[in-house]
């Protein structure tokens, strides 16, 4: 196995970070905290989190959303973006597929929509799993239902990943699954906007 990080203080990483300032104030952006799950290190989360908000940094949360509300609304109060993972409206397909059960991440989503924070909700979308018709009607039923409106970015699957595990030495579980085409994204960005989501396919 090869070693890319090391441990890292608040302070270290305030003062790295802020050597990038000219570069957030030229091109708007700020740091993104992700992972993993950065609220399984909610202590150190909300000091950088601090930190960056008295250096009037932009601060965005990459989550998905399995934590306890009382948590992720606290950390909500010291971020300006929440990117939010939303992979699978059943709990069947959604346990099966992360090991875990998803009322929790719903409710999570529907709270935080509702405490007027700034999301926007990212679909990975995985052929076989979450990719049909039926299943994104339902995930385009539930977000159209939140709060407040949120633009969604669809994460089309892709085998970069592939690499990272056979470094690893893990099986990857992807291998026989075929990306998805421009035409079938395109059927899908105009299926859920028909649900009024302002929909766009990032990475």
């Amino acid at each position: 196995r090869e070693r890319t990080g090391w441990p890292v203080t608040v302070p270290e990483l305030v003062r790295t970070i802020e050597r990038d300032i000219p570069f957030y104030e030229q091109s708007g952006g700020g740091v993104t905290f992700s992972g993993g799950e950065p609220l399984c290190q909610t202590e150190f989360l909300m000091a950088m989190l601090e930190a960056c908000g008295r250096l009037e940094i932009h601060r965005a949360v990459d989550t998905c959303g399995y934590a306890a509300s009382d948590l992720l609304l606290q950390v909500a109060r010291f971020t300006d973006l929440f990117l939010f993972d939303l992979k699978a409206l059943d709990p069947v397909t959604h346990y099966a597929n992360t090991g875990v059960d998803n009322a929790g991440i719903l409710a999570n989503l529907r709270q935080l929509s509702g405490s007027g924070a700034e999301i926007i909700i990212r679909i990975p979308l995985i052929p076989g799993v979450n990719d049909d018709m039926p299943s994104l009607s339902k995930i385009g039923e539930f977000i159209a239902a939140l709060p407040r409106k949120h633009p969604v970015d669809l994460l089309p699957y892709h085998a970069a990943a592939a690499g990272k595990y056979k470094k690893l030495g893990i099986a990857f579980g992807g291998g026989n699954v075929t990306p998805l085409s421009k035409e079938r994204v395109a059927e899908i960005v105009q299926h859920l906007s028909g649900f009024g989501l302002t929909v766009s396919v990032g990475g």
